[in-house]
Protein backbone atom coordinates (compact mmCIF):
# COMPACT_ATOMS: atom_id res chain seq x y z
CA UNK A 1 0.00 0.00 0.00
CA UNK A 2 1.21 3.63 -0.14
CA UNK A 3 -0.63 7.14 -0.53
CA UNK A 4 -2.60 8.72 -2.70
CA UNK A 5 -3.29 12.50 -3.11
CA UNK A 6 -6.21 14.79 -1.80
CA UNK A 7 -6.91 16.80 -4.67
CA UNK A 8 -8.00 20.90 -4.26
CA UNK A 9 -5.10 21.23 -1.63
CA UNK A 10 -2.74 24.39 -1.25
CA UNK A 11 0.20 21.79 -0.24
CA UNK A 12 0.79 17.88 -0.40
CA UNK A 13 -1.97 16.01 1.50
CA UNK A 14 -1.29 12.62 1.12
CA UNK A 15 -3.59 9.85 2.29
CA UNK A 16 -3.19 6.58 3.70
CA UNK A 17 -6.72 5.30 2.67
CA UNK A 18 -9.07 6.19 -0.28
CA UNK A 19 -9.31 9.82 -0.48
CA UNK A 20 -12.67 8.96 -2.04
CA UNK A 21 -14.17 7.29 0.73
CA UNK A 22 -13.38 9.95 3.47
CA UNK A 23 -16.24 12.03 5.27
CA UNK A 24 -17.01 14.76 3.11
CA UNK A 25 -16.66 17.14 6.37
CA UNK A 26 -13.35 15.92 7.41
CA UNK A 27 -11.85 16.37 3.24
CA UNK A 28 -12.89 20.13 3.40
CA UNK A 29 -10.80 20.19 6.84
CA UNK A 30 -7.96 18.36 5.66
CA UNK A 31 -8.56 20.79 2.41
CA UNK A 32 -8.90 23.54 4.94
CA UNK A 33 -5.34 23.08 7.09
CA UNK A 34 -3.56 23.08 3.60
CA UNK A 35 -4.42 26.74 3.06
CA UNK A 36 -2.66 27.79 6.25
CA UNK A 37 0.24 29.41 4.86
CA UNK A 38 2.37 28.22 7.72
CA UNK A 39 2.12 24.20 6.82
CA UNK A 40 4.27 22.15 4.98
CA UNK A 41 2.30 19.25 4.45
CA UNK A 42 0.00 16.98 5.65
CA UNK A 43 -0.49 13.12 6.29
CA UNK A 44 -3.59 11.73 6.41
CA UNK A 45 -3.79 8.42 8.16
CA UNK A 46 -6.55 5.39 7.45
CA UNK A 47 -8.36 5.84 10.53
CA UNK A 48 -9.38 9.62 9.80
CA UNK A 49 -12.21 11.01 10.62
CA UNK A 50 -13.58 14.65 11.89
CA UNK A 51 -12.75 16.47 14.46
CA UNK A 52 -13.02 19.71 16.24
CA UNK A 53 -10.84 22.32 14.20
CA UNK A 54 -8.55 19.53 13.10
CA UNK A 55 -8.78 16.37 11.71
CA UNK A 56 -8.52 12.91 13.96
CA UNK A 57 -6.18 11.29 12.27
CA UNK A 58 -3.79 13.83 10.47
CA UNK A 59 -0.28 14.76 10.81
CA UNK A 60 0.41 17.90 10.29
CA UNK A 61 3.53 19.94 9.82
CA UNK A 62 4.08 23.52 10.15
CA UNK A 63 6.67 25.88 10.06
CA UNK A 64 7.31 28.32 12.59
CA UNK A 65 4.10 27.75 14.04
CA UNK A 66 1.27 25.40 15.54
CA UNK A 67 -2.21 24.95 15.81
CA UNK A 68 -3.41 24.05 19.31
CA UNK A 69 -6.73 21.91 17.49
CA UNK A 70 -4.13 20.40 15.75
CA UNK A 71 -3.05 18.52 18.94
CA UNK A 72 -6.53 18.02 20.25
CA UNK A 73 -8.04 18.57 23.68
CA UNK A 74 -6.89 15.70 25.63
CA UNK A 75 -3.13 16.55 25.13
CA UNK A 76 -0.62 13.88 25.38
CA UNK A 77 -3.31 11.14 24.90
CA UNK A 78 -1.68 7.60 23.96
CA UNK A 79 -1.46 4.16 25.05
CA UNK A 80 0.86 1.64 27.02
CA UNK A 81 1.26 -2.01 27.15
CA UNK A 82 3.55 -4.45 28.60
CA UNK A 83 4.27 -8.06 27.69
CA UNK A 84 3.76 -10.43 30.75
CA UNK A 85 5.39 -13.80 31.45
CA UNK A 86 1.87 -15.45 31.63
CA UNK A 87 0.10 -17.32 28.94
CA UNK A 88 -3.42 -17.71 28.56
CA UNK A 89 -3.27 -21.38 30.16
CA UNK A 90 -2.52 -19.47 33.58
CA UNK A 91 -5.49 -17.35 33.57
CA UNK A 92 -8.75 -17.87 35.21
CA UNK A 93 -11.79 -19.53 33.66
CA UNK A 94 -13.77 -16.92 35.32
CA UNK A 95 -12.14 -13.68 34.55
CA UNK A 96 -15.05 -11.21 36.26
CA UNK A 97 -12.84 -11.19 39.19
CA UNK A 98 -9.59 -9.88 38.26
CA UNK A 99 -11.69 -6.82 36.28
CA UNK A 100 -13.36 -6.00 39.42
CA UNK A 101 -10.25 -6.04 41.00
CA UNK A 102 -9.05 -3.70 38.42
CA UNK A 103 -11.53 -1.88 38.41
CA UNK A 104 -11.48 -1.39 42.15
CA UNK A 105 -8.27 0.00 42.16
CA UNK A 106 -8.28 2.44 39.14
CA UNK A 107 -10.95 4.88 39.53
CA UNK A 108 -12.27 5.15 35.81
CA UNK A 109 -14.80 7.53 34.00
CA UNK A 110 -15.41 10.99 36.02
CA UNK A 111 -14.03 9.45 39.42
CA UNK A 112 -10.63 10.54 40.97
CA UNK A 113 -8.91 9.20 43.64
CA UNK A 114 -9.76 9.84 46.93
CA UNK A 115 -6.31 10.42 48.65
CA UNK A 116 -3.48 11.44 45.42
CA UNK A 117 -1.10 9.33 44.30
CA UNK A 118 2.01 8.88 46.42
CA UNK A 119 4.67 7.27 43.45
CA UNK A 120 6.90 6.20 46.35
CA UNK A 121 3.91 3.79 47.31
CA UNK A 122 3.09 2.64 44.01
CA UNK A 123 5.24 -0.76 43.17
CA UNK A 124 7.21 -0.97 40.04
CA UNK A 125 6.38 3.00 39.67
CA UNK A 126 9.74 4.72 38.17
CA UNK A 127 10.09 7.41 40.98
CA UNK A 128 12.78 9.84 38.94
CA UNK A 129 11.47 13.65 38.51
CA UNK A 130 7.95 13.72 40.48
CA UNK A 131 9.02 16.23 42.71
CA UNK A 132 10.12 18.66 39.50
CA UNK A 133 6.93 17.51 37.69
CA UNK A 134 5.18 18.45 40.41
CA UNK A 135 6.89 21.75 41.07
CA UNK A 136 5.95 22.59 37.29
CA UNK A 137 2.02 23.27 38.46
CA UNK A 138 3.17 26.84 39.39
CA UNK A 139 3.91 27.72 36.07
CA UNK A 140 1.20 26.59 33.94
CA UNK A 141 -1.55 29.05 32.67
CA UNK A 142 -2.78 30.89 36.20
CA UNK A 143 -6.39 30.25 35.24
CA UNK A 144 -5.89 26.67 35.95
CA UNK A 145 -4.17 27.30 39.04
CA UNK A 146 -7.39 25.77 41.03
CA UNK A 147 -6.91 22.96 39.44
CA UNK A 148 -4.07 21.51 41.41
CA UNK A 149 -5.76 19.47 43.99
CA UNK A 150 -7.80 17.80 40.93
CA UNK A 151 -5.02 17.08 38.78
CA UNK A 152 -2.96 15.48 42.25
CA UNK A 153 -6.34 13.25 42.37
CA UNK A 154 -6.63 12.30 39.03
CA UNK A 155 -3.17 10.88 38.57
CA UNK A 156 -3.25 7.43 38.17
CA UNK A 157 -6.26 7.31 36.68
CA UNK A 158 -8.28 6.14 33.56
CA UNK A 159 -11.51 8.66 32.87
CA UNK A 160 -14.34 7.53 30.16
CA UNK A 161 -14.86 7.45 26.26
CA UNK A 162 -12.53 5.08 24.34
CA UNK A 163 -10.09 5.21 27.11
CA UNK A 164 -9.93 1.57 28.51
CA UNK A 165 -7.60 -1.30 30.07
CA UNK A 166 -7.63 -4.84 28.57
CA UNK A 167 -5.82 -7.50 29.46
CA UNK A 168 -4.94 -9.02 25.91
CA UNK A 169 -3.63 -12.30 24.62
CA UNK A 170 -1.49 -12.80 21.42
CA UNK A 171 -2.37 -14.30 19.00
CA UNK A 172 -0.45 -16.43 16.35
CA UNK A 173 3.47 -16.29 15.78
CA UNK A 174 5.97 -18.30 18.38
CA UNK A 175 4.48 -16.50 20.86
CA UNK A 176 0.38 -17.40 20.40
CA UNK A 177 -1.16 -17.23 23.81
CA UNK A 178 1.01 -14.95 25.42
CA UNK A 179 -0.51 -12.18 27.77
CA UNK A 180 -0.11 -8.58 27.24
CA UNK A 181 -1.18 -5.79 29.94
CA UNK A 182 -2.35 -2.35 27.56
CA UNK A 183 -4.17 0.84 28.62
CA UNK A 184 -5.15 3.93 26.62
CA UNK A 185 -5.89 7.63 28.58
CA UNK A 186 -4.44 10.69 28.38
CA UNK A 187 -4.30 13.91 30.86
CA UNK A 188 -7.45 13.81 32.01
CA UNK A 189 -9.18 17.38 32.75
CA UNK A 190 -5.97 19.29 33.45
CA UNK A 191 -5.06 19.09 29.72
CA UNK A 192 -8.63 19.59 28.50
CA UNK A 193 -8.42 23.06 30.24
CA UNK A 194 -5.10 23.96 29.40
CA UNK A 195 -6.00 23.16 26.10
CA UNK A 196 -9.00 25.34 25.70
CA UNK A 197 -7.57 27.96 27.61
CA UNK A 198 -4.99 28.10 25.04
CA UNK A 199 -7.61 27.47 21.71
CA UNK A 200 -9.30 30.79 23.04
CA UNK A 201 -5.96 32.76 22.91
CA UNK A 202 -5.20 31.73 19.38
CA UNK A 203 -8.62 32.70 18.38
CA UNK A 204 -8.44 35.99 19.38
CA UNK A 205 -4.57 36.96 17.82
CA UNK A 206 -4.90 38.99 15.05
CA UNK A 207 -2.93 37.31 12.78
CA UNK A 208 -5.51 34.46 11.77
CA UNK A 209 -8.02 36.98 10.93
CA UNK A 210 -9.89 35.32 7.85
CA UNK A 211 -8.78 32.04 8.36
CA UNK A 212 -10.98 29.23 6.51
CA UNK A 213 -12.09 27.96 10.24
CA UNK A 214 -10.82 29.97 13.54
CA UNK A 215 -10.70 26.44 15.22
CA UNK A 216 -7.45 26.01 13.06
CA UNK A 217 -6.07 29.50 14.82
CA UNK A 218 -2.34 28.95 15.51
CA UNK A 219 0.56 30.50 17.10
CA UNK A 220 3.69 31.98 15.88
CA UNK A 221 7.69 31.18 16.82
CA UNK A 222 9.01 34.20 19.05
CA UNK A 223 6.01 35.02 20.23
CA UNK A 224 5.10 35.18 23.93
CA UNK A 225 1.69 33.62 23.13
CA UNK A 226 3.57 30.40 21.72
CA UNK A 227 6.26 30.34 24.72
CA UNK A 228 3.32 30.26 26.86
CA UNK A 229 1.09 27.21 24.92
CA UNK A 230 4.78 25.27 24.51
CA UNK A 231 5.24 25.53 27.89
CA UNK A 232 2.13 24.22 29.42
CA UNK A 233 1.94 21.37 26.44
CA UNK A 234 5.28 19.90 27.58
CA UNK A 235 3.73 19.72 30.93
CA UNK A 236 0.37 18.76 29.94
CA UNK A 237 2.25 15.41 27.37
CA UNK A 238 4.15 14.46 30.50
CA UNK A 239 1.19 14.50 32.67
CA UNK A 240 -0.38 12.10 30.20
CA UNK A 241 3.19 10.22 30.30
CA UNK A 242 2.94 9.76 34.38
CA UNK A 243 -0.39 9.22 34.45
CA UNK A 244 -0.53 6.08 31.98
CA UNK A 245 2.84 5.16 33.99
CA UNK A 246 1.21 5.19 37.56
CA UNK A 247 -2.07 2.97 36.31
CA UNK A 248 0.38 0.54 34.67
CA UNK A 249 2.45 -0.25 37.40
CA UNK A 250 -1.32 -0.45 39.82
CA UNK A 251 -2.18 -2.86 37.05
CA UNK A 252 0.71 -4.97 37.25
CA UNK A 253 0.32 -5.05 40.85
CA UNK A 254 -3.09 -6.12 40.76
CA UNK A 255 -2.50 -9.04 38.09
CA UNK A 256 0.26 -9.99 40.57
CA UNK A 257 -1.89 -10.34 43.59
CA UNK A 258 -4.22 -12.87 41.48
CA UNK A 259 -1.03 -14.60 39.65
CA UNK A 260 2.13 -14.07 41.78
CA UNK A 261 3.96 -15.87 38.69
CA UNK A 262 3.51 -13.10 36.71
CA UNK A 263 6.49 -11.02 35.51
CA UNK A 264 6.56 -7.53 33.28
CA UNK A 265 9.04 -6.84 30.61
CA UNK A 266 9.95 -3.47 29.59
CA UNK A 267 6.39 -0.91 28.42
CA UNK A 268 6.12 0.22 25.29
CA UNK A 269 4.88 4.10 25.40
CA UNK A 270 3.55 6.32 22.56
CA UNK A 271 1.47 9.45 22.66
CA UNK A 272 -1.05 10.01 19.94
CA UNK A 273 -2.17 13.32 20.71
CA UNK A 274 1.07 15.62 20.64
CA UNK A 275 3.29 18.14 19.50
CA UNK A 276 7.08 17.35 18.06
CA UNK A 277 9.86 19.21 17.05
CA UNK A 278 11.37 16.99 13.50
CA UNK A 279 12.86 17.53 10.64
CA UNK A 280 12.46 16.66 6.81
CA UNK A 281 14.01 17.41 4.07
CA UNK A 282 16.17 19.58 5.30
CA UNK A 283 13.67 21.80 7.16
CA UNK A 284 13.01 21.99 10.83
CA UNK A 285 9.37 21.87 11.45
CA UNK A 286 7.03 21.50 13.99
CA UNK A 287 4.77 18.08 13.81
CA UNK A 288 1.65 17.75 15.07
CA UNK A 289 -0.05 14.71 15.32
CA UNK A 290 -3.62 14.20 16.44
CA UNK A 291 -5.09 10.35 16.24
CA UNK A 292 -1.41 8.89 15.28
CA UNK A 293 1.73 8.18 17.02
CA UNK A 294 5.39 8.08 15.56
CA UNK A 295 6.40 5.90 13.46
CA UNK A 296 10.08 6.36 12.98
CA UNK A 297 12.91 3.47 12.19
CA UNK A 298 12.38 1.04 15.05
CA UNK A 299 9.75 2.68 17.21
CA UNK A 300 8.00 0.08 18.68
CA UNK A 301 3.95 1.67 19.17
CA UNK A 302 0.52 0.56 19.52
CA UNK A 303 -2.67 0.36 17.39
CA UNK A 304 -5.49 -0.51 19.05
CA UNK A 305 -9.06 -1.58 17.37
CA UNK A 306 -12.04 -1.49 19.36
CA UNK A 307 -13.00 -3.29 22.61
CA UNK A 308 -14.41 -6.63 20.47
CA UNK A 309 -11.75 -6.78 17.93
CA UNK A 310 -7.91 -6.65 19.42
CA UNK A 311 -5.07 -4.53 19.23
CA UNK A 312 -1.24 -4.87 17.25
CA UNK A 313 2.00 -4.14 18.52
CA UNK A 314 3.55 -2.21 15.59
CA UNK A 315 7.37 -1.23 15.10
CA UNK A 316 7.80 1.94 12.90
CA UNK A 317 9.32 2.09 9.12
CA UNK A 318 10.50 5.60 9.34
CA UNK A 319 8.64 6.61 6.27
CA UNK A 320 9.49 10.40 5.77
CA UNK A 321 6.53 11.12 3.15
CA UNK A 322 4.02 10.41 6.50
CA UNK A 323 6.47 12.40 8.55
CA UNK A 324 7.30 9.37 10.32
CA UNK A 325 3.63 8.32 11.65
CA UNK A 326 1.14 5.82 11.62
CA UNK A 327 -2.73 5.49 12.47
CA UNK A 328 -3.56 5.54 16.48
CA UNK A 329 -6.18 3.27 16.05
CA UNK A 330 -9.00 1.98 14.54
CA UNK A 331 -10.84 5.36 14.59
CA UNK A 332 -14.49 6.01 14.32
CA UNK A 333 -17.22 4.89 11.49
CA UNK A 334 -20.14 6.77 13.24
CA UNK A 335 -20.20 9.60 16.30
CA UNK A 336 -21.19 8.08 19.59
CA UNK A 337 -25.04 9.86 18.70
CA UNK A 338 -25.59 7.61 15.88
CA UNK A 339 -24.07 4.47 17.94
CA UNK A 340 -26.43 4.65 20.32
CA UNK A 341 -29.18 5.44 17.45
CA UNK A 342 -28.06 2.02 15.57
CA UNK A 343 -26.96 -0.38 18.21
CA UNK A 344 -28.72 -2.19 21.00
CA UNK A 345 -27.57 -3.37 24.08
CA UNK A 346 -28.13 -7.21 22.82
CA UNK A 347 -25.73 -5.85 19.51
CA UNK A 348 -23.18 -4.76 22.41
CA UNK A 349 -22.95 -8.14 23.94
CA UNK A 350 -22.92 -10.23 20.48
CA UNK A 351 -19.60 -7.89 19.58
CA UNK A 352 -18.19 -8.47 22.19
CA UNK A 353 -18.76 -12.12 22.92
CA UNK A 354 -15.90 -13.88 24.92
CA UNK A 355 -14.76 -10.46 26.65
CA UNK A 356 -15.35 -9.73 30.08
CA UNK A 357 -15.92 -6.33 30.38
CA UNK A 358 -19.66 -4.01 30.41
CA UNK A 359 -22.46 -4.55 28.57
CA UNK A 360 -24.91 -2.54 29.38
CA UNK A 361 -26.30 1.23 27.69
CA UNK A 362 -23.74 2.92 28.82
CA UNK A 363 -21.36 1.47 26.46
CA UNK A 364 -23.18 0.99 23.30
CA UNK A 365 -21.68 4.48 21.93
CA UNK A 366 -18.47 1.87 22.14
CA UNK A 367 -19.38 -0.78 20.46
CA UNK A 368 -16.94 -2.35 17.93
CA UNK A 369 -19.78 -1.64 14.93
CA UNK A 370 -19.00 2.09 15.42
CA UNK A 371 -15.44 1.71 14.08
CA UNK A 372 -13.79 0.91 11.51
CA UNK A 373 -12.52 -2.78 10.53
CA UNK A 374 -8.87 -2.45 12.55
CA UNK A 375 -7.19 -5.48 10.07
CA UNK A 376 -8.49 -2.92 7.15
CA UNK A 377 -6.87 -0.28 8.69
CA UNK A 378 -3.63 -2.06 9.29
CA UNK A 379 -3.82 -2.96 5.43
CA UNK A 380 -3.41 0.39 4.23
CA UNK A 381 -0.30 1.20 6.12
CA UNK A 382 2.07 -1.80 5.52
CA UNK A 383 4.45 1.02 4.38
CA UNK A 384 4.57 2.80 7.60
CA UNK A 385 4.57 -0.02 10.14
CA UNK A 386 5.39 -3.69 10.50
CA UNK A 387 3.12 -6.07 12.84
CA UNK A 388 5.20 -7.28 15.22
CA UNK A 389 2.17 -8.94 17.31
CA UNK A 390 -1.53 -9.11 17.19
CA UNK A 391 -3.58 -8.83 20.26
CA UNK A 392 -6.67 -9.77 21.48
CA UNK A 393 -8.47 -8.48 24.79
CA UNK A 394 -9.93 -10.93 27.56
CA UNK A 395 -10.62 -7.88 29.77
CA UNK A 396 -11.95 -4.72 28.71
CA UNK A 397 -12.38 -1.87 31.58
CA UNK A 398 -14.32 0.77 30.35
CA UNK A 399 -14.97 4.23 31.98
Amino acid sequence: MGYEMLAGTKVPVRVWTDPYGIEPQAAQQLRNISQLPWVEGVAVMPDVHYGKGATVGSVIAMRQAVSPAAVGVDIGCGMSAVRTSLTAADLPDDLGPLRSAIEAAIPVGFAQRDTAINPRRVRGLDQRGWDAFWAGFTGLDDRVSRLEHRAHHQMGTLGGGNHFIEVCVEQGGPDDGQVWLMLHSGSRNIGKELAERHMAVARGLPHNDGLPDRDLAVFLAGTPQMDAYRHDLWWAQEYARRNRAVMMAVLCDVVRQHLPQATYGEPISCHHNYVAEETYGGVDVLVTRKGAIRAGAGDLGIIPGSMGTGSYIVRGRGNPDAYCSASHGAGRRMSRAQAKRTFTTDDLVAQTAGVECRKDVGVVDEIPGAYKDIGEVMDQQQDLVEVVARLKQVVCVKG
